[in-house]
């Protein structure tokens, strides 16, 4: 009884002590607790704060990229996806059902407003239904719609039917200097927030400017989330992105585009680029290549990530010759009546001789002007070697800016690639062989040319601009970063240059403009190869850089077009000679510069004529030359496109939508930027294929436009004229050549 009696008393007393240790533990953590205000490093009042308390984030906007004149590139907007909701325990009253209830009523209503048939969007429906899903989507078809669209589907009031809103990055121009803009990806953060990043030129370059910072409204609410009455709100507001004014010029680039789909369509190169520079700035007004990508749907983009103008170097061929030809008459050495023996020249007797590009024939005896006119290797090897030095001539290299990156404002740009260690290296980068620079790097030299021996800093950012109040946070200005040759120098260079073009002898007949004279350089590069060049017609790199006008140039053009399928016709240069003319002729037009045997071409400021009647807004634009194009039967003007106050070319169509009923215009024979006008205004889905010149529309003319209906047309090249051809056009302008060790 004693036993039992110590064990209950050992029990108790030990119970004693746990009790007292777990009172203590609780005690001392009841005390740490309300002296730090944590548990487990979470802070209870932020916690009890949140319990109470919603919040909702207010999405910021990603800064508008704009040309030059304030045209949209690259803007978000709101875009709706369509989603059914089909778990029946969403609804809580038979009266108001918020699931699909009828199914084939459903995909019957929605197949009118989304470009999907009844029976497939039935099908996803109901498998939905048979796997139990809470929500089904309908693909594209159903993802960034419209709010007018969004609107009309709403009005059916079908059950079940919903939208959710996201912002959308959208390039209203299509494929429009896809490799300058670039694009945006968005993805879903662990936040679950979406960020969108650039990942491809301005987009990606400028990333931080254009990525605007979100907002939150708090508010306090009730345990089941219920606003509060009487709570308190707090609003953050959103920080959109900053907008950033491009130098590219909207009309010129589309008129860089519009070539270059011509000559890919019926040369079928590997590759073309095209730059369009102001021979007084430095300053980008288009920039394009091909193979290129939407920006807006990605299509394309794996055929050509990077931008051929600015990240990949290559031999340039005879375009370099217009810096050798620089250097001489700077250095006083260049006589255009001095002859030289042409055909093969020797510089180092342990190497092969340079040979003219006719196979190493020549021409003779001839000057040193001629050998300019006919692009002659040896004419540009004597200069450089026995003229100029070749210690002399590395120096003008760096002068003009040709082993070392532009520093253009735009992502990865790459250097030139001098060789010049062996004295047969040194003669060949004289006419553009064996050393790899970039077109940018071209452009950019060729300003001291035709800008009094200046060269100016070539850029694509003109400013960036706070959305808000429109202050201008980043202003470029034009920047000159060398000058290494002298403005009478330039203009002897410009003279000399012309008579490629003018001459009997020159290689450029196929680049003479009327009205505009022209001075620039041909350029016929080889392609390196397994084992040496590659060989075969149409196994090279055709090219011109040329400026205009010439006594005082206003722009500068530079064409490459690599492989072109010369099957209809031998003359490589007429792909390059196409794109260029076409390209500096309109462009030259639309800047009002003054042809040298023509009457000026008087630009017209486009009057509004939204509010007037029909008949006086035709007669009011009639007047001006302009093309006032009608849609509707209505009797007033609603909206015009341009606008109001721009700046158009007598004979540009003007498009009016009246106040009635749209119907279409016959479109045979315009321009793509012609009929986006027409679609913007009807508000309809712009599609096209082929390039060129409408020539078949899928609404007939007269017929209703349909807002949010696809308009198809077919585009195709003019028949074009045959061109001239030109026998002393440049066969090849390099050869291989095998160096022994000095």
């Amino acid at each position: 009884m004693i036993k039992k009696q110590r064990n209950i008393n050992f029990g108790a007393a030990l119970l004693f002590v746990i009790f007292c240790l777990l009172f203590f533990v609780l005690f001392f953590r009841f005390i740490y607790i309300q002296a730090t205000g944590t548990v487990e490093g979470q802070v209870l009042a932020e916690k009890a704060e949140n319990k109470y308390t919603g919040a909702t984030t207010i999405e910021a906007k990603r800064g508008t990229i704009y040309d030059r004149n304030g045209e949209v590139i690259a803007e978000d907007k709101s875009s709706y996806s369509l989603i059914a909701i089909l778990r029946k325990t969403m609804t809580t009253d038979k009266n108001d059902p918020q699931h699909v209830v009828d199914a084939e009523k459903t995909a019957r209503e929605l197949a009118k407003y989304i470009d999907l048939k009844e029976s497939t969007i039935l099908k996803i429906i109901r498998d939905g239904q048979k796997d139990d899903r809470f929500q089904v989507e309908f693909g594209s078809a159903g993802r960034d719609l419209t709010v007018e669209t969004k609107k009309k589907i709403e009005k059916l009031k079908l059950p079940g039917v919903s939208f959710t809103r996201n912002m959308k990055r959208f390039y209203p121009n299509g494929i429009f200097a896809s490799h300058v803009v670039g694009f945006t990806e968005t993805k879903e953060a662990k936040n679950h927030q979406t960020v969108t990043t650039g990942k491809l030129g301005i987009e990606k370059l400028l990333n931080d400017e254009l990525t605007g910072k979100n907002g939150a409204f708090q508010y306090e609410s009730d345990v089941w989330g219920y606003l509060l009455p009487n709570g308190e709100e707090q609003i953050t507001p959103a920080q959109d992105g900053k907008n950033v004014y491009l130098t590219i010029d909207r009309k010129i680039q589309i008129l860089l585009e519009d070539a270059m789909n011509k000559a890919n369509k019926e040369f079928s190169p590997k590759k073309i680029i095209g730059i369009v520079a102001d021979a007084k700035t430095g300053e980008i007004l288009a920039m394009s290549q091909r193979p290129t990508f939407d920006p807006e749907t990605r299509a394309g983009i794996e055929k050509s990530w990077y931008n051929e103008a600015v990240e990949t170097s290559f031999e340039p061929g005879s375009t370099m010759k217009i810096f050798t030809l620089a250097a001489a008459v700077e250095e006083g050495v260049f006589n255009p009546n001095e002859t030289y023996q042409s055909g093969r020249y020797v510089v180092d007797p342990r190497s092969k001789a340079v040979p003219d590009h006719n196979g190493g024939r020549g021409w003779g005896t001839i000057t040193f002007l001629e050998g300019v006119q006919r692009s002659s290797n040896v004419a540009f090897a004597k200069l450089a070697n026995e003229k100029i030095g070749f210690d002399k001539f590395r120096e003008y290299i760096s002068l003009f800016g040709l082993d070392k990156p532009t520093g253009i404002d735009l992502p990865n740009e790459t250097g030139g690639k001098i060789a010049y260690h062996y004295a047969i290296e040194k003669a060949t980068t004289a006419f553009g062989q064996g050393t790899a620079i970039t077109p940018i790097q071209q452009v950019q030299a060729a300003t001291a040319v035709a800008n009094k021996g200046q060269i100016m800093q070539t850029h694509v950012v003109d400013r960036i601009e706070d959305p808000k109040t429109g202050a201008t946070i980043k202003k470029s200005e034009p920047k000159v970063v060398g000058t290494p040759i002298s403005e009478s120098t330039a203009k002897q260079v410009r003279d000399y240059l012309e008579t490629v073009v003018t001459a009997e002898n020159g290689t450029g007949h196929n680049y003479a403009i009327e009205g505009y004279p022209v001075a620039g350089k041909t350029g016929t590069a080889q392609i390196p190869g397994k084992g040496g060049y590659l060989s075969g017609s149409g196994n090279y790199i055709y090219s011109f850089l040329g400026m205009a006008p010439k006594d005082d140039p206003k722009l500068i053009v530079y064409v490459a077009v690599q492989q072109p399928n010369l099957e209809k016709n031998p003359d490589g240069s007429v792909p390059v000679a196409n794109i260029f003319k076409s390209v500096m002729k309109n462009s030259l037009q639309y800047l009002q510069i003054e042809p040298s045997d023509q009457k000026p071409i008087e630009a017209v400021t486009l009057p509004k004529v939204t509010d007037l009647a029909v008949t006086e807004a035709e007669e009011k634009l009639a007047v001006l030359g302009l093309k006032p194009i009608v849609l509707g039967n209505g009797t007033r003007i609603m909206k015009q496109i341009p606008a109001a106050n721009e700046t158009l070319l007598p004979g540009e169509r003007v498009i009016l939508k009246t106040d009635g009923k749209l119907t279409a215009p016959d479109m045979t024979g315009w321009s793509f930027r012609d009929v986006m006008k027409v679609a913007e205004l009807a508000k309809m889905k712009l599609n096209s294929t082929g390039s060129g010149y409408v020539s078949k529309q899928n609404v007939v003319s007269g017929a209703a436009l349909k807002a949010g209906e696809h308009l198809i047309v077919e585009l195709q090249n003019p028949s074009a004229a045959a061109a001239k051809s030109n026998d002393e056009a440049e066969e090849t302008e390099g050869i291989e050549m095998k160096v022994k060790d000095q």
